[in-house]
């Protein structure tokens, strides 16, 4: 196993971390004031983006582009430490068309989509000029078991007609939100053909008549510019051609969009807590309480020093998993097991390197003067989004047994029982 990273990924990771110093960070609190101010995006993004491009700075997430598209074809392996960078300052990844669930829809529209599809909907895409939504989770049902998803679709004289109720969808607030990849339900789906071949994926446009986006729901209070939005689809029309892949196969594209998209949001959690960790190191080397520095007390050096080996534990094991995915060698299985374990264990570092860094601030950590709440929040979601954490470990579970099935009886030489004594092995 490599896990080092290729010299163009080094220096592309050198050049982020340089146009973030000097072209981002001086707009941050211009960013929070437009958005408070209910501007959003900020009209500088645009500006941003254009000089992200011109600095091949572009669409650094997939490694299948064509030579006529832009971006620059970063392996899993090598994408990761960039989107750690990005991860510190949760508005950068749009500045570099790197932002989810586009990056997700992207990589689903550049395997799945026709000719046509690609025309419409992935090249706008690629460019910057259009965002995406992914709608898949549902207010009625456990969405956690994809198989209760209930929104339906059906073919109707050369069109898809759809109907249900689709909620906490990112991105789906955007002003520049123009495509919806909605998870639908087989109207006529054959019973036998099994829970997972029931439901196929349609392109929706957004302003397609009967598609009304209700509300922005807040995420623990947090308001996200981009929206985490419930959407109502009433009796929307769209094209026999406007279905993504085959009827059918929606499961089996949302799969193959799962890894890479895990590895993303894994590696922009890890630059967050990094940046939650470097902040809280610095906080206790100049606050005095009780007649010494907080880095002085034993508790709080505890503190640094478990999120300093959490997050090294954290980011080695999602690059073994970009790794494995790059490899493309891995038993599917066990690949389904790592993508759900790096979920998991990010989560739970994000929740406990940020709750951390809040406690050495102190009131401050609380306050939006610093980004640990809103990290902090983010890290909460991370335990339900794209399915809790129950359902990513009984996937782990669920892989570990069927191992220990598989050779069961190998472990029997490790037991020293009564009759093992007994009858000692001859050497010859």
């Amino acid at each position: 196993m490599d896990f080092a990273h290729s010299p163009q990924a080094l220096a592309l990771r050198q050049r982020l971390d340089d146009f973030m110093q000097q072209y981002l960070l001086p707009y941050n609190a211009a960013w929070h004031r437009a958005v408070q101010d209910g501007v959003y995006p900020p009209p500088f993004v645009e500006d941003l983006k254009v000089l992200a491009r011109e600095e091949g700075l572009w669409n650094l997430f997939l490694p299948t582009l064509r030579d006529d598209e832009p971006g620059t074809r970063l392996n899993h392996l090598d994408y990761a430490p960039l989107a750690e960078s990005m991860g510190r300052l949760p508005w950068a990844a749009e500045v570099f068309n790197c932002s989810a669930p586009d990056t997700g829809n992207m990589e689903l529209l550049h395997r799945f989509a026709s000719p046509a599809q690609r025309t419409h909907w992935l090249a706008p895409l690629l460019e910057g000029r259009i965002r995406s939504a992914f709608a898949m989770s549902e207010p009625d049902v456990a969405s956690s078991d994809p198989t209760n998803l209930q929104t339906t679709v059906r073919r109707e004289a050369g069109q898809l007609v759809l109907n249900g109720r689709k909620w906490f969808i990112t991105g789906a607030a955007h002003p520049h939100c123009r495509l919806l990849v909605v998870m639908c339900r087989n109207h006529d789906g054959a019973p036998d053909a099994g829970g997972h071949h029931q439901h196929s994926m349609v392109l929706v446009p957004l302003d397609a008549p009967g598609v009304q986006v209700v509300r922005n729901i807040a995420v623990v209070h947090h308001h996200a510019p981009e929206g985490h939005c419930e959407i109502v689809l009433r009796d929307v029309h769209v094209p026999a051609d406007h279905l993504l892949g085959g009827w059918g196969e929606g499961f089996a594209m949302a799969q193959a969009r799962l890894g890479p998209g895990r590895v993303h949001h894994c590696m922009r959690t890890i630059g967050q807590c990094e940046l939650a960790l470097q902040l809280a190191a610095e906080r206790t080397l100049e606050r005095h309480a009780f007649g010494k520095y907080l880095a002085d007390f034993s508790n709080v050096q505890e503190w640094i020093a478990e999120s300093r080996l959490e997050i090294d534990q954290a980011r080695w094991l999602v690059l073994h998993t970009a790794w494995a995915l790059d490899q493309g060698t891995a038993d599917a299985a066990q690949l389904r097991a790592q993508v759900a374990a790096i979920k998991v264990v990010a989560a739970r570092l994000q929740t406990r390197v940020v709750d951390r860094a809040m406690q050495a601030f102190g009131a401050m950590g609380l306050s939006p003067d610093t980004p640990l709440a809103y990290f902090w929040t983010w890290g909460r979601a991370l335990h339900l989004m794209d399915g809790p954490d129950e359902v990513h470990l009984r996937t782990v579970a669920r892989h570990e047994l069927a191992q220990a099935r598989g050779r069961m009886g190998a472990t029997a030489a490790y037991f020293t029982t009564p009759e093992q004594l007994q009858t000692p092995p001859r050497i010859r």
